[in-house]
């Protein structure tokens, strides 16, 4: 494995690789990172991981300086996954003068982006520049940040990017929270509390999956007792996968998204549910029933 940090070595290290799968990522790498670089490198394709903590898409007041650097422990992880470029630039090397073009994804100011001011631009621009830099054939993100999923392949659509987007489900602990480097900062007591948001809305989801309709009481319940635990919460929805929209009568499939606080550390987390097909009612059957009788009969003439 090497690792580079400049521009012109990473196209230098590139030009025998080709086509190669990019695995961007922030550092501070968990089981579920590492999920990544080995569900590429399953499809058969070398691996490239970024590491790079982006000052574009941290706000005011959040976490940019404190945010974990560990690329010595990043890159012996890396390297045991078979991963075989990792990219860790500075951020002269991403930014070479001041970003004055920014990428505004639709959506990019609801659900976190309404929490998070400019978030999902600075993600949008990075990425941007990484798919420039590396040039990909492939890339890969996980389900956990199911916004930035959406607005990363409606960027990629409307960008007419040569880039295939693979989708990972969410890598989650034992006891059901979803993986994420920001759960160190979980103090004991908040980590022990953390899962119940993962069950919270599983139960929702299953609930919706049996035929619940009200979405609105759904959404409610689980920000109900989230706060009775001691939650700040920013947002409960059920939203159509397909548009991140509310749902309506053409919806095929939901999505259930979360973001609360639990202490100082905010979590995200969201599950994917299909709908039951709405009950039939007795008249309407009755009338299935007559058509397929109907249809006999005329077989049998």
């Amino acid at each position: 494995m090497r690792l580079l940090h400049g521009v012109a070595e990473l196209r230098a290290a590139l030009a025998g690789l080709r086509p190669v799968a990019l695995v961007p990522t922030m550092g501070n790498l968990h089981d579920g990172h590492i999920a990544l670089v080995e569900q590429v490198r399953a499809g058969g394709h070398p691996s490239v991981a970024s590491i790079f903590v982006n000052p574009l898409q941290f706000g005011a007041g959040e976490d940019f300086q404190r945010y974990p650097r560990t690329l010595d422990a990043d890159c012996a992880r890396l390297e045991a996954a078979g991963c075989d470029l990792v990219f860790a630039p500075d951020v002269g090397a991403m930014y070479p003068e001041p970003q004055t073009f920014q990428v505004q994804p639709p959506l990019a100011d609801e659900l976190c982006g309404a929490f998070r001011p400019g978030h999902f631009a600075g993600v949008a621009t990075v990425v941007l520049k990484l798919f420039n830099l590396v040039q990909p054939a492939v890339a890969i993100f996980g389900k956990k940040d199911y916004q930035q999923l959406f607005l990363l392949k409606a960027m990629v659509r409307q960008f007419n990017l040569p880039i295939r987007i693979l989708e990972a489900e969410t890598a989650r602990a034992a006891d059901g929270l979803a993986l994420s480097s920001r759960n160190a900062y979980l103090a004991a007591a908040e980590r022990d509390e953390a899962p119940r948001l993962y069950r919270l809305l599983d139960a929702a989801a299953a609930r919706i999956a049996a035929g619940a309709r009200d979405f609105a009481a759904q959404e409610g319940a689980v920000t109900a007792e989230l706060a009775a635990h001691g939650w700040q919460v920013e947002y409960v929805l059920v939203r159509d996968r397909a548009t991140l929209q509310a749902p309506t009568e053409a919806t095929r499939g939901l999505v259930i998204l979360a973001a609360a606080r639990l202490g100082r550390t905010r979590l995200i987390d969201n599950i994917e549910v299909h709908p039951a097909p709405p009950p039939t009612s007795p008249g309407s059957l009755d009338q299935t029933r007559r058509r397929r009788a109907s249809a006999r009969d005329r077989v049998l003439r």
